[in-house]
C-alpha cells in the first residue's frame, strides 16, 4: 500500500536490505543471496518502474540494484510467481468461485491496465493472483508503484493513454491519507488533503478514462490495523502514520462514484503484517476474492 524513501514499510530500509550480502565466497568474492529482509524489498520495490528515464534496465543491472546476482534475483521473481499462481489455484478449486470468474468480462484480446501503490505492485498482489485466474489472451499490465499518491499517479496519464486500455482497475488514495507528525495527542497533518485527493481522483478517471464508465473499476483502499500502525517503530520514529477514518473517507468518496467500486475493506480486516498497513498473501488473496465476487455480480 505504502512506500517511501526509507524502506518498504515493512520495516526493512532500503539501505539495510541491500547492504546485507550475506552468502557463499568463492575466491575472494561474496555472492549476493536472497534474505528474508531483501524478498520484502524485491516483493514491493519495483526499480524498472520508478527508474524509467534510465530506459530499458536489464536484468542482471536490477538485480545489483536490489543486493543480488541475477539467478537469485530470477530464482525470486519464481517463487513469487508461483506463489501467485498457487493462491489463484486455490480459489478457482471452488466450483462457485470458479463460476463466478468464469462470468467475469474481461476477453482474449483486451489489456486491463491497474493503477495503485503497493498494495497493487506487490509481486503477490490481488492483480497478480488475478492474472492466473482469467484467460488465456487476457493481457494485464500493472503500473502500480510502491508509495504511489493520487498526485503523483497523474504523471502516469501519459502512458496510460499510450496503453489504450480496455478496462482500467484503479486503487488508490491510501498513501495521501499518511499523516506527517502524527503522535499521542497530534493527529498530524495529511500528506494530500481530502479535497486534493477527491480533485486527484476525478482527474484520472476524466482524463484517463477512454475505456466506457463500466470498464473504469475502482478499489478501495484495503483495512489497516490501527493498533499494529500506531505500535510500529519505524512509523513512530519516523513521526508518520494513518488513521482509519482517513481511508474510511477515501472509500466513501468511491462508493458514491457511478462506477463499479469493490469495496475491500471488510475482505481484509485483520490481514494485515506486522506494520499494519501492507497485506498477507491471504489479504491478498481476499481482495482478489472480493474482486471477482464483486464483478461476477454485475456481469
Amino acid at each position: 500500500m505504502t512506500g517511501n524513501t526509507t524502506g518498504d514499510r515493512t520495516g526493512n530500509t532500503i539501505g539495510d536490505t541491500i547492504g546485507d550480502r550475506t552468502g557463499d565466497r568463492t575466491g575472494d568474492r561474496t555472492q549476493p543471496v536472497a534474505t528474508h529482509l531483501t524478498e520484502k524489498l524485491v516483493r514491493f520495490q519495483q526499480p524498472e518502474k520508478t527508474l524509467r528515464y534510465l530506459g530499458e534496465l536489464p536484468e542482471a543491472r536490477l538485480a545489483d540494484l536490489l543486493g543480488l546476482d541475477a539467478g537469485a534475483y530470477r530464482a525470486l521473481l519464481r517463487d513469487f510467481d508461483d506463489q501467485a499462481r498457487a493462491t489463484a489455484a486455490e480459489l478457482a478449486k471452488d466450483p462457485d468461485f470458479a463460476e463466478r470468474t468464469a462470468r467475469l468480462p474481461f476477453l482474449p484480446g483486451q489489456r486491463i491496465v491497474a493503477l495503485g501503490e503497493s498494495t497493487t505492485a506487490d509481486r503477490l498482489s490481488w492483480f497478480s493472483i488475478l492474472r492466473h485466474l482469467l484467460p488465456d489472451g487476457v493481457e494485464l499490465v500493472n503500473l502500480a508503484v510502491s508509495g504511489l499518491t493520487t498526485s503523483q499517479a497523474l504523471t502516469q496519464l501519459p502512458q496510460l493513454s499510450f496503453l489504450r486500455p480496455d478496462w482500467v482497475l484503479c486503487m488508490l488514495g491510501a498513501n495521501d491519507a499518511q499523516r506527517l507528525g502524527r503522535r499521542a495527542g497530534a493527529p498530524g497533518t495529511r500528506l494530500v488533503s481530502e479535497a486534493e485527493t477527491i480533485r486527484n481522483l476525478l482527474a484520472l478517471r476524466e482524463l484517463g478514462g477512454q475505456t466506457g464508465p463500466d470498464r473504469w473499476i475502482w478499489l478501495t483502499p484495503s483495512s489497516m490495523n490501527q493498533e499494529r500502525v500506531d505500535a510500529y517503530p519505524h512509523f513512530r520514529h519516523a513521526g508518520i502514520g494513518w488513521a482509519s477514518e482517513d481511508i474510511d473517507d477515501v472509500a466513501a468518496f468511491l462508493l458514491s462514484r457511478p462506477e463499479p467500486t469493490v469495496d475491500t475493506r471488510q475482505a481484509t480486516a485483520g490481514l494485515q503484517l506486522d506494520d499494519g498497513i501492507h497485506l498477507t498473501l491471504d489479504g491478498q488473496r481476499a481482495v482478489a476474492a472480493a474482486f471477482v465476487d464483486a464483478l461476477a455480480e454485475t456481469s
